[in-house]
């Protein structure tokens, strides 16, 4: 057999097989990170909608949705550190809502997916102007309209807790 043995050729076939699982290993990995990474803004917030509203759904909790220019607004920059930035903020988030990212940027690229989702948002909730703050059940239904609030994080908690009380 050309001086190889039946051993030789089996192990050569096991590396062969090994290496290709690890490609694929990786390949899956990579693919699962992308959509870790376009599922999520950071800091808890999603920026998948369907994702948000089956956890929204799942965990019996309001949505809360920022629709923002996040590399240009200006207001909405200062609703980021003035609020959604804070410990305050983030503690009762992370207890009683659901956070969803809705992103308008000018400078940095989106998938092609998350973009048509957020056009399709902006436009099914009337969005005129950035930041605009939706507080939705967890179907989905509009509960209110919001913006920048004035006072720092506790003030915007009470606020939220406000529309929800109603």
């Amino acid at each position: 057999m050309n001086g190889l043995s039946v051993s030789h050729i089996t192990n050569r076939l096991i590396r062969i097989k090994i290496m290709n699982y690890q490609k694929l290993l990786t390949l899956a990995s990579i693919t699962f990170l992308g959509l870790v990474a376009t599922a999520f803004a950071g800091d808890g917030w999603l920026t998948d909608f369907e994702a948000a509203k089956a956890k929204a759904k799942a965990e019996n909790k309001p949505m809360l949705l920022d629709f923002t220019g996040s590399d240009w607004c200006g207001w909405c920059v200062k609703l980021d550190k003035e609020v959604f930035t804070k410990a305050v903020f983030k503690d009762y988030a992370d207890a009683e809502l659901v956070l969803v990212e809705i992103d308008f940027p000018r400078n940095k690229e989106q998938p092609a997916e998350l973009k048509a989702q957020n056009d399709k948002l902006a436009k099914q909730y009337g969005i005129r102007g950035f930041p605009t703050i939706l507080v939705l059940s967890a179907d989905g239904e509009l509960i209110e309209k919001t913006g920048y609030q004035r006072g720092g994080p506790e003030a915007y908690v009470a606020h939220i807790k406000e529309i929800l009380a109603q």
